[in-house]
């Protein structure tokens, strides 16, 4: 082997190695963005949908008069001095139509506080039909210190649940949210 051709073959090797060092740190910052896409897809890992007020009139329209049990579960993370609850703890709703559930906040601190809401549906299957309309959970919810709130969630639980296999027996969905601060709040 010539030396031209060994330095050639140690330059290609080299920037063989950057562009795949720099493919694996592009996947790393887009690896998050795009698992969040594929769970709002396809309802994994108890995701909720977010619809119309149009797809509601659809599934309204495919309803068959079956009902099922929603529970609603409430909890603030260890940093948010704040009453959070459902007003009621189940509900039993028709398939398909809308229904309305309504949480209750409260600012225990002497601060102003703006927090987010993450949120989960349990059993996972359930997620990809739990389908919400509008809900708190969009935006962030700022309170003011010993201010109380009332902050709706209009949803529907898609027809189309009742032909999969894997909801056989589902008899509850669990919606649950846990309130974070907010970035800017916690600065």
């Amino acid at each position: 082997m010539t030396a031209v051709t060994l330095e050639t073959r140690k330059t290609r090797t080299a920037l063989l190695a950057a562009t795949g060092a720099l493919a694996m740190l592009g996947l790393g910052f887009a690896a998050v963005p795009l698992y969040q896409l594929f769970c709002q897809v396809t309802g994994f890992g108890g995701t909720t949908q977010r619809a119309s007020a149009s797809d509601a009139a659809s599934a309204a329209q495919a309803s068959t008069g079956q009902m099922i049990s929603i529970r609603f579960d409430g909890n603030t993370a260890s940093d948010v001095p704040w009453n959070f609850r459902p007003e009621q703890a189940t509900d039993t709703v028709v398939i398909g139509q809308r229904d309305m559930a309504i949480y209750l906040a409260r600012n225990n601190s002497n601060e102003r506080i703006t927090g987010t809401a993450t949120f989960n549906v349990e059993p996972e299957q359930a997620g990809r039909y739990f389908n919400k309309i509008q809900c708190f959970c969009f935006t962030e919810q700022t309170l003011e210190p010993g201010e109380e709130v009332r902050m709706p969630v209009l949803y529907f639980v898609d027809p189309a649940a009742l032909d999969d296999p894997n909801m056989k027996g589902v008899e509850q969905i669990t919606l649950s949210y846990t309130f974070h601060r907010s970035k800017e709040s916690a600065e």
